[in-house]
């Protein structure tokens, strides 16, 4: 076993996981900061007795992070909310903790550190989750001018928000498309993801560059929303939903403890999610990004209508 010590923030989170369980695979020592360290005891079947450390703190409140980055060899910071609630916000998540966690990093001791954005923040400017993400990428850059930034697509995998989401609501007889479905995204697999950290933490020669990491296809959001209707046998009614009154419908909802839209992420649909022309991608990394086609049909198959063949 190594004894570098990689210390992650977000490690109990979708992405988090599989970091995890890659970084373990390679021998590292992995303390992981948790708002609710028992909630995680899960994690720890991922490596060998020891060798993943569940320890508390919460990006929002920095004090809960002091001391707690001490003799990291590598910071990795995948922290982050879909939407706000009263108990985080974007501001003190994606900003400001990311700014904190990376100043705090330096004097800690550690060499590496990667920090986990989004696709498209530089755009989104109607997005607070957006902008918050974007004022945080410039905070770590700053207070660590090594620092990796890794902005993935809409990311899936079995336990996605994403393609189960729109998997359970194809059940129902009517599937509503916000914006007429024009909006265009570019999935990327959560194990390519995790890699692309693991490459990005192990080459120095990757430190101080922002990579964007999008899947081999572009598609519409219409287009993702008719493939999974066909790899599960549904056949709902797909209804547009006009800008305008999602955005009105996200008001209403985003105060509930799980809103299903908000105002906010309306917004963000009303920009593409796609790779910049010209930025450094996985291709980069020296990883080729898997296709969705060959992981998605495999877990939506329990949303499959009775009687259709699956794979």
């Amino acid at each position: 076993m190594q004894n570098k010590i990689v210390t992650i923030i977000g490690g109990t989170g979708f992405v988090g996981r599989y970091v995890v369980k890659l970084l373990a695979s390679r021998g590292y020592i992995i303390r992981v900061i948790a708002r609710n360290p028992e909630l995680a005891l899960h994690l720890k079947t991922a490596g060998d007795v020891g060798q993943i450390v569940l320890v508390p703190g919460n990006l929002a409140r920095p004090q809960s992070l002091l001391g707690k980055l001490d003799n990291s060899w590598a910071v990795i910071n995948l922290a982050g909310i879909l939407f706000e609630s009263t108990r985080q916000d974007f501001s003190a998540v994606h900003a400001k903790g990311a700014e904190k966690l990376a100043q705090l990093a330096k004097p800690a001791g550690a060499e590496r550190f990667v920090h986990m954005s989004s696709l498209g923040v530089d755009k989104m400017v109607k997005s607070k989750y957006a902008r918050t993400k974007a004022m945080g990428e410039k905070a770590v850059r700053a207070a660590f001018p090594e620092a990796t930034v890794l902005r993935p697509g809409v990311i899936f995998g079995a336990e996605d928000q994403f393609f189960n989401t729109f998997a359970s609501l194809a059940r129902l007889h009517i599937l509503p498309v916000i914006g007429g479905g024009k909006t265009k995204f570019q999935p990327v697999f959560v194990a390519d993801v995790a890699r692309a950290v693991l490459v990005a933490l192990e080459n120095p020669a990757y430190s101080g560059n922002i990579y964007e990491l999008g899947g081999p296809g572009i598609y519409s959001i219409r287009e993702l929303l008719e493939y999974v209707c066909k790899v599960t046998g549904r056949d709902p009614f797909i209804l547009p939903i006009p800008f305008g009154l999602a955005g009105l419908i996200g008001y209403l909802t985003q105060l509930l403890p799980r809103p299903p839209i908000t105002h906010d992420q309306v917004a963000m649909l009303e920009h593409d999610s796609v790779v910049n022309a010209g930025m450094k991608t996985f291709a980069d990394l020296g990883i080729s990004p898997t296709a969705l086609e060959t992981v998605v049909p495999e877990y939506l198959a329990r949303f499959a209508k009775p009687g259709m063949a699956t794979a």
